[in-house]
């Protein structure tokens, strides 16, 4: 084992006394000066890591959803740093809390401590800059060999580093909002306050209880209670520990607890028009009475531009005939953005922006009420940076159109979601990304033998205890944001949901008051006993039609 030895510490008492020779040192403010201490920007934004072995997670944390992991190699001890202004002559107090072995926290020249633990565990360290200082660079590693620490909610406190003395205040924040909202919490977001030195955080109040603190413009309140009505208003803060007055106040009701809660609800089975003799849509609405059809499939072509396959345009085509049509009849669409195959637009738009502004060509192109991105295979679902671009840019739409609906379909488990499905939740909730439906794919489990049913239900209760435990909803709530996309007959694991097993799970959605139920697809919902997987039927016996009739049925 390479031998382990402590890094050398500078004596707080040492500097101090180096300081006095000047002149006394000033009292720090209790303001935090790091930027990103939590790593709840989910990135490593202003913090530098040796050999590229930093990386923000979302398990272990201390506090919040993120923390840092640094992954200590033989040859490299994965130190990541921040360089932050300081003012001279000023006593700072840097602490925070790290787990594994032989973990330092310190800043460089100044002193360090350092801990082996299991769990997290807090340290300290209190410095005092010199008579010219400006700057410090804070730092956290583990040790050679040792394996990945874990290091969150780190913090220098003292003043920052702009004019001594500074008394100017930040201005108000701005149009304080709620940009989504349960039976038990509320998600607020407003406009970034501005500041002589900088706005280093905000306060988040519920009457005059301070009730949140955050360093970005979005905060969630959880614990409220149902259909209840709240009073919020938030405060900036500077580096210098000077408040702004408080934002204009916004008062919201939560939604009802228990019960049906309200919501949106969607009977949508997919059509599509790139294969499997697609049958017109109102001859499928009048026969079953099913009011809405997912669309797909809604691809990229020359780079980040969308269209149906990749290839049929946007307006003047077949599509865009269906939707007139099925809205002529009573109806409505959503499309499929994306799928199992195809050149995505996830992957394709560069940047959130354009990720967000491809998705507002397909909403103004129809004057959508809703859209469904189904985030599938490795170059979407299994693609964490790709992932977190898809929900940056839902959020850009959802609050860029009011009163739009963003659905995310994507595989499961038996049991519930995979690991790529609950980073893709957790993600969600820290992004602030606000999705309005989870839509699990419960079938291509693997095993023929499958019993659909109850693997279905299965399924959908992991989804929604993930939910509830992720967002902090009651069981209510986290089932009103669960969807179900389901295989009719034959799946690619020949894998068999019956006209018994889906009219079951239809019901099973109705008690449990989900949000969304759909298949795949109306195009296979036609018989075709022992015709195998099939593109225009269903590889079972059934009448034409038969499991969206079913779905039909599906109220919420």
């Amino acid at each position: 084992m390479l031998k382990r030895t402590r890094l050398p510490a500078v004596g707080a008492a040492a500097l101090l006394a180096a300081a006095a020779a000047f002149t006394a040192p000033t009292a720090a403010h209790a303001a935090n000066q790091l930027g990103n201490p939590g790593f709840e920007t989910g990135t490593l934004s202003g913090w530098s890591c040796t050999g590229g072995l930093g990386s923000v997670v979302s398990t272990p944390v201390h506090g919040g959803g993120k923390a840092l992991a640094g992954a200590a190699s033989a040859s490299d001890n994965a130190k990541c740093t921040q360089t932050v202004a300081v003012q001279p002559n000023t006593t700072y107090s840097l602490s925070g809390w790290v787990r594994g072995s032989y973990v330092y926290l310190g800043v460089t020249g100044a002193g360090s401590a350092w801990t082996s633990a299991a769990d997290y565990t807090r340290l300290s360290v209190s410095f005092t800059t010199g008579a010219t200082q400006t700057s410090a660079e804070v730092y956290v590693n583990g040790w050679y060999g040792q394996g990945t620490y874990y290091a969150d909610d780190l913090s220098l406190d003292g003043p920052g580093g702009g004019t001594p003395g500074d008394t100017q205040a930040p201005t108000s924040p701005g149009n304080l909002r709620s940009t989504g909202k349960s039976a038990t919490g509320v998600t607020l977001a407003w406009d970034a306050a501005t500041d002589n030195v900088g706005v280093t955080g905000y306060d988040v109040y519920q009457g005059a209880t301070k009730v949140a603190t955050t360093t970005g413009t979005g905060a969630t309140v959880d614990g409220l209670t149902a259909a209840t009505a709240y009073s919020f208003t938030v405060k900036a803060r500077d580096a210098a520990g000077n408040t702004s007055g408080s934002s204009a106040a916004l008062v919201v009701t939560t939604d009802p607890g228990g019960g049906t809660p309200t919501g949106f609800k969607q009977a949508a089975p997919y059509l599509y028009n790139g294969w499997g003799n697609p049958p017109a849509p109102t001859t499928v609405m009048y026969a079953t009475g099913v009011k809405w059809f997912t669309l797909a499939f809604v691809l990229a072509q020359n780079g980040c531009n969308p269209t149906w396959d990749s290839q049929r345009p946007l307006l003047n085509g077949v599509d865009q005939a269906t939707i007139k049509a099925v809205r002529a009849a009573g109806g409505d669409v959503v499309p499929s953005i994306g799928g199992w195959s195809g050149n995505k637009l996830g992957p394709n738009c560069a940047t959130t922006a354009d990720l967000a502004g491809a998705y507002q060509k397909v909403i103004d192109a129809y004057g959508l009420k809703a859209i469904d991105v189904d985030i599938e295979n490795t170059d979407e679902f299994e693609n964490t940076v790709v992932q977190d671009r898809i929900l940056g840019a839902l959020k850009i739409v959802k609050q860029n159109n009011p009163g739009l609906r963003t659905i995310l379909t994507f595989g499961t488990g038996t049991t519930g979601p995979t690991s790529y499905g609950n980073r893709l939740i957790e993600q969600a909730k820290a992004l602030g990304a606000d999705i309005d439906v989870f839509t699990i794919m419960p079938f291509d489990f693997g095993n023929a033998s499958t019993d659909m049913y109850a693997a279905t239900v299965s399924a959908a209760e992991g989804l929604k205890a993930k939910l509830k435990s992720t967002f902090g909803w009651d069981d209510a709530t986290a089932y009103a944001h669960v969807g179900i996309s389901g295989m009719n007959g034959l799946s690619d694991n020949n894998e068999v949901t019956t006209v018994q097993n889906w009219t079951a799970i239809r019901d099973w959605a109705n008690s449990h008051h989900i949000a969304r139920l759909a298949f795949w697809s109306v195009n296979r919902d036609r018989g075709c006993a022992g015709g195998g997987l099939q593109e225009t039927c269903s590889g079972i016996a059934q009448n034409d039609w038969q499991f969206t009739s079913i779905t039909a049925g599906f109220t919420g």
